[in-house]
């Protein structure tokens, strides 16, 4: 099974980036599972059901997302009313959504995704570790294929995510800070893992920010309100083969398109 994940894709400019690259992406790695962050999508901050529903649209089997999930109050129905779109598994068991997916992927054999977050420089949320096995706990036992975004600020934190989720998934894949890493690796256990898959949006600016009003910011600690940027997006991914008899990783290959 060829998984593609998509990292945190930011307001119009990532949108428009993964929307021009995605099919030809999916035929040129026969890609079965399509996962896209989505935290971000609606101008940087959140995502609306109107913008989910183009992403489906557009070939995203699963969003996932993070802290900014709850950013757009409209968006809160449709977690509930819509298994394809997660939030991380660890925040309050009352909230609105769910934390895990179960659904057949395009060569017809069944995958989970399950999304979490850490809490290191995060807003206080359960403990993803002990999370992360109750979550385990609920997928059917013949579902191998399993990939877990881990949605964190600390590198610590998500490599300890991948050690601790070693052999019982098939990928953890770091999300958040924007900025993609150069350690992708298969683990002993056979769980592919990279700390950040980086951001699909634009280039020139910081971590999706104008960059003027974050420089600003820096230089006078004065809280103005953040615009996204839009010039040179650049969309950041990563690809993934899993064994799907076994669940095991066998490769994992970073992509960039600009």
């Amino acid at each position: 099974m060829k998984i593609l994940f998509i990292g945190d894709t930011v307001a119009r400019a990532g949108r428009m980036i993964v929307h021009g690259h995605l099919r030809q992406i999916q035929r040129e790695y026969e890609i079965d599972l399509t996962i896209l962050n989505c935290e971000n999508a609606a101008n940087g901050f959140g995502i609306t059901p109107k913008i989910a529903d183009e992403l489906f649209d557009w070939g995203i089997d699963v969003l996932t997302s993070g802290n900014h999930v709850w950013d757009k109050k409209e968006i809160l129905p449709y977690l509930n009313n819509n298994t394809r779109i997660l939030r991380p598994a660890n925040y309050p068991p009352n909230n609105p959504g769910r934390g895990t997916a179960v659904l057949k992927t395009r060569n017809g054999e069944e995958a989970a995704v399950i999304n979490l977050q850490g809490r290191v420089f995060m807003p206080a949320t359960d403990d993803p570790f002990r999370v992360a096995d109750q979550e385990l706990a609920k997928i059917p036992e013949h579902v191998k294929v399993i990939f877990v975004d881990m949605h964190g600020e600390a590198t610590s934190e998500k490599v300890a995510m991948g050690w601790y989720l070693d052999g019982r998934v098939s990928a953890v894949i770091g999300t958040h800070t924007h900025i993609p890493t150069a350690d992708e690796t298969i683990l002993p256990g056979g769980t592919a893992y990279l700390t950040d898959v980086g951001m699909s949006g634009p280039f020139h600016s910081v971590v999706g920010v104008m960059k003027e009003q974050a420089i600003n910011r820096f230089l006078t600690q004065i809280n103005d309100r953040f615009e996204s940027a839009s010039e040179d997006p650049r969309l950041h991914a990563v690809v993934i083969a899993v064994d799907s008899k076994t669940g095991k990783a066998q490769t994992i290959e970073r992509i960039q398109r600009r």
